[in-house]
Order: C-alpha cells, then structure tokens, then sequence
C-alpha cells in the first residue's frame, strides 16, 4: 500500500480537476508514438501511423489519448486501492493485448511533458513530484498482472 500526504492526495485531484483532457491526452500518446516508434505495433488498426505527421493528425490516436487519460480517473478516485481498480485492465492489456509493460513507464513520461506543457511554471517541482509517485503507482498497477 502506498502512503499519500495530504498535498499528494491533494495536488493529484487539483491536477485532473484542470487538465484538459482533448489537449492532453492525445499529446501524451501522440508524443509517445513518435519518440518511441516501436510503441506503433500496438495500434495497427489506426490506420497510417508512420511519421509523426500522421500520428498527430490521427483521430483514432486522439481519442485513444483522451481514452487513456480518462482511465486514470479511475485512480484518482481510489488512491489507496489503485492496484486492485487495474487489476482487469492489466489482465487485459497482458493476455489480449500483449503490451509490454513498459511501454506504461513511457506513456506516463509523455504525460508528464505534456501537462508540463499545459502548466508551464505552475508545474512546479513539488507537483511534478507528486504527480510522477502518482503514475508510478499506476504503472505498476497496470504491470501487476503480467506473467
């Protein structure tokens, strides 16, 4: 179990309170596709996903995006019990999918630049520290199933 100060448990809703979720969610997997390319092999059925230039023009790559980021209200509203919410949804990504699970760690440094992005400097050090124990968590969480 992991243990949240009230400024953690605090900052993480301010942050899903304000992200804007159409920007955000499509530019952190968008970014991730083109940084890490080899992360395409997952979306085959999104069509032409071979430049950057038809990754960012993309619908079903945005909507994926806001899917994804949306997913992650589902730890904010249970902190203490983020492992046991994923437990499916790692199942899933595990045995139908075939996801290598890093490739969450990496999703989850694109969303950090990308609400970075958005913030600027009201992403402050502090923030940004809890708001990376928070994908840290769900990272494992969604790597929990895997064998």
């Amino acid at each position: 179990m992991v243990e949240w100060t009230e400024f953690e448990r605090d900052t993480i809703k301010d942050i899903f309170s304000k992200i804007d979720y159409d920007v955000v969610g499509p530019a952190a997997l968008t970014r991730c596709l083109v940084v890490y390319p080899w992360t395409r092999r997952y979306f085959g059925n999104f069509g032409a996903l071979y430049n950057a230039e038809g990754i960012m023009g993309n619908e079903m790559v945005a909507n994926h995006g806001k899917k994804v980021l949306h997913g992650l209200d589902r730890a904010v509203k249970n902190m203490d019990h983020i492992k046991e919410s994923y437990c499916e949804l790692s199942q899933l990504h595990s045995d139908q999918f075939h996801v290598d699970p890093d490739n969450f760690r990496l999703l989850a440094d694109c969303l950090a630049i990308a609400i970075a992005t958005q913030w600027g400097s009201a992403f402050t050090p502090d923030i940004q520290a809890a708001f990376q124990k928070f994908l840290s968590v769900v990272v494992f969480s969604l790597g929990s199933q895997y064998h």
